[in-house]
């Protein structure tokens, strides 16, 4: 598999997640899978299909997890220098030259974005334009209301 990056957040969200996946839920399924077999018949208890299906999604977003932390190429921003240029991890503030509306965005891995807390994925097409322009650059974005100009203000570091 191809590396994928990753920032540090990232990775200390996804390592988390897995902790919490086989320190707590993995235990708790387990009881609940034994207690259910307690009840009797398994064909009819619904209570056991139930554990054993949240056995099989915890056991499968453990080894997804797991996967992605052993392709990941994690970087942290703040050990590069800054440039002034769009990289990857880079928070990037940005002005709509039509409306002069400014938006601040960081731009993340797949799995980190989250357009509600200001988090792009580095695929996404508002950074598939910003990567690799510089501070009072305009990129135009192909979006799906049209094309957008925006001006690069900042680029930051954090």
């Amino acid at each position: 598999m191809t590396q994928v990056p990753m920032t540090v957040e990232g990775e200390a969200a996804l390592r988390e997640e897995l902790e919490h996946l086989k320190k707590v839920e993995r235990p708790r399924i387990t009881q609940a899978i034994a207690e259910a077999r307690e009840h009797g018949d398994l064909k009819e208890n619904a209570e056991y299909h139930a554990a054993r299906e949240q056995q099989s999604f915890a056991e499968g977003r453990i080894q997804e997890i797991e996967g992605k932390l052993s392709n990941a190429r994690v970087i942290d921003i703040t050990a590069i220098p800054h440039s002034g240029k769009v990289i990857f991890g880079v928070t990037v503030k940005i002005i709509n030259v039509e409306t002069d509306e400014e938006v601040t965005y960081k731009i993340v891995g797949d799995d980190e974005a989250d357009v509600n807390a200001g988090k792009i994925s580095v695929n996404s097409p508002i950074a598939r334009a910003l990567v690799g322009k510089e501070e009072g650059d305009v990129v135009k974005v192909n979006t799906p209301g049209g094309d957008i100009e925006y001006e690069i203000d900042e680029v930051l570091h954090q």
